[in-house]
């Protein structure tokens, strides 16, 4: 392990932090709130322990491998959210520092789970920088850093496959940085045009921006107590639900279409099942709420809203979807585990994902029947390798031992199964709300300390996909050979 080069990136990182809090606190100096002194105090802090951390501890070489990769993504995000939760520990509106951490990992990660029970009593500041973790987390810290501080060439795919999310993640041209900035711009232009589409719903420019960094992470932090059911508005929730669901499409896509390459996009199939679901998911729960909504509008509105905010791992909420009937709730909980696309901002285990469990099961099944015939699992009319289906099996059944562990360990909080089994799939999967005490008008205020961290665990887990937080506990990653 080269771990002089592991912390010189780990202190690059947090140098580009202590730069992200700048707007936030020109956000604070706006509004002349009384948490600048707090913003200004973090920024400085985690700037100066960035930039000293990257010129003092120089690596005697800049050979990246995938141990190095894998290790300096897991610990910028750790450490991010540890620098990132002085804030709120500084300003003191939240007092107990695990519960900083727990909302800026959730920040960060995109999950959208809060400890806040009245979000509203917080300082315009700081709530701008905890829905601007969202953003900045949506497309990964580690891209943005690729985007801006180019350093290891093509070495650097380690850093950017250990954050990928999806089986197998791919440069859009050869140059990494290029790639980097390809997404950001993509990124940057998609947050542009949602948040110029609410400006005419009648939010004002902060409004505005608070839930565009929500849509666009897939993260779903509001600055106000009822989410987007503050606003009461058909528009807001037409125009948020839309692109959430924007942004849970592979932004590959968006590349493709840019270029002209509609028929690409056409025969995606993971992109139709994902629009497939959502549909189905939508036309069920608007005929099985409808007896108790009203008026097909109503139901086809707070459905439409909210799957595409559970199946995008967003978590902002329009209704309190946990009075809805069995039903509906079931498949919620179903969207919560399927997630979006890969290479998208949302989180869950990805639709491509889905894609090949079904088509490995369906050829085990014909091997089953014709012991002798050969089956190649194809993505797009291109073959996938027998390591990556593997790989994908092996992701599967460890996303699901993760939920047993954690929800094993947060039942010692004597919550109901229902509470204790969403709150885990929530982190997990990166979606914030669940079920009973953690539903859309709960929080996660009454979990233990230990649940706390484990939660925020799991939320880091989920983020990265598992396997460099893991990587972080095995002993060989760290001998030097």
């Amino acid at each position: 392990m080269n771990i002089r080069l592991v912390v010189n990136l780990l202190g690059k990182a947090l140098a580009v932090e202590g730069a992200l809090m700048l707007p936030s606190l020109l956000v604070s100096l706006y509004y002349d709130g009384g948490d600048w002194l707090a913003l200004l105090l973090a920024a400085m802090l985690v700037s100066a322990v960035g930039g000293a951390l990257a010129m003092l501890v120089r690596p005697h070489n800049d050979n990246l491998r995938a141990r190095e990769g894998f290790a300096a993504v897991a610990l910028i995000w750790v450490f991010m959210s540890m620098f990132g939760a002085l804030p709120f520990y500084f300003h003191g509106s939240i007092p107990v520092y695990t519960d900083c951490f727990f909302e800026t990992v959730s920040g960060f990660t995109t999950t959208g789970a809060t400890i806040l029970k009245d979000v509203e009593a917080l300082p315009r500041g700081l709530l701008f920088w905890r829905s601007f973790t969202h953003w900045v987390g949506g497309m990964g810290v580690l891209v943005l850093s690729l985007a801006l501080i180019p350093h290891m060439g093509a070495r650097s795919q380690h850093l950017l496959k250990a954050e990928s999310t999806g089986p197998a993640p791919g440069k859009l041209v050869p140059h990494i940085g290029k790639s980097s900035k390809i997404l950001y711009e993509l990124y940057l232009a998609l947050s542009i045009i949602h948040f110029a589409a609410l400006l005419p719903c009648g939010l004002d420019w902060y409004d505005s921006l608070i839930h565009m960094f929500g849509s666009a992470g897939t993260g779903g932090f509001s600055n106000y107590n009822a989410s987007v059911g503050h606003f009461q508005s058909p528009a807001v929730d037409a125009v948020t639900a839309t692109f959430m669901l924007l942004f849970g499409v592979n932004f590959t896509m968006y590349y493709l279409l840019l270029n002209k390459q509609w028929r690409m996009v056409l025969k995606n199939e993971e992109l139709r099942l994902y629009l497939g679901i959502v549909a189905g998911s939508v036309v069920l729960i608007a005929i099985n709420i409808l007896p108790s909504v009203g008026n097909w509008w109503e139901a086809l509105r707070q459905s439409y809203f909210q799957v595409s905010s559970i199946i995008t791992t967003t978590g902002y909420s329009t209704a309190n979807f946990d009075l809805w009937p069995q039903l509906s709730r079931t498949i919620l909980v179903v969207l919560m585990l399927l997630g979006a696309c890969a290479g998208s901002t949302g989180g869950g285990i990805k639709m491509v994902r889905l894609a090949l469990l079904f088509k490995a099961m369906a050829r085990q099944v014909k091997q089953a029947i014709r012991p002798r015939s050969v089956a190649t699992i194809k993505i797009d009319g291109r073959p996938v390798d027998e390591v990556t289906i593997s790989r994908v099996l092996v992701f599967f059944f460890g996303y699901l031992l993760i939920i047993l562990v954690a929800m094993l360990i947060v039942s010692v909080d004597n919550f109901s199964f229902e509470t204790n089994l969403t709150a885990v799939l929530s982190a997990v999967s990166n979606i914030g709300p669940g079920l009973g005490a953690v539903g859309p008008t709960g929080n996660f205020a009454g979990f233990s300390i230990l649940s706390k961290w484990v939660l925020s665990i799991c939320m880091l887990v989920g983020r990265l996909e598992i396997y460099p937080i893991l990587m972080l506990f095995a002993p060989s990653i760290w001998r030097k050979n």
